[in-house]
């Protein structure tokens, strides 16, 4: 499941217990074994993996999502919930990426072309001063 470090038997069983428990970072706790009071520091520790996890939901969901747009917008009959649906939908897909994107388009008219001035070089002037 992850990368970066390997996971305890107990620690593992957390893991998978989330999903099984609907996110309830509690009840995955209780059923890996671990005590009420430990499971805030379990969690911690395991954020990149919970993170990780999370993100896998929602790359999972997002063809379902896509086809839901797709099954709102061509459907001739009324869909209860529509807008919670779509905005569901809408959500799932820009949180993996395929959101609307805005673009600046930024377009320069300049009259003139590019002046190049030639390079600084040292003067020195030579004489003779008094201070008055």
């Amino acid at each position: 499941m992850t990368k970066n470090k390997e996971l305890t038997t107990k620690q593992q069983s957390f893991i998978d217990n989330l999903v099984t428990c609907n996110g309830d970072t509690k009840l995955a706790g209780e059923m890996a074994g671990y005590s009420n009071s430990s499971i805030n520091s379990v969690v911690k520790s395991l954020k990149t993996e919970i993170l990780d996890l999370a993100t896998n939901i929602l790359a999972q969901s997002a063809p379902k999502a896509a086809l839901k747009l797709v099954h709102i917008m061509d459907s001739a009959e009324p869909i209860p919930q529509a807008n919670m649906r779509i905005q569901a939908a809408q959500t799932i897909l820009d949180r993996v990426g395929l959101g609307k994107t805005d673009r600046l388009d930024v377009t320069v008219n300049t009259s003139g072309g590019l002046f190049i001035l030639p390079a600084k070089t040292e003067t020195v002037i030579e004489g003779n001063y008094e201070e008055v």
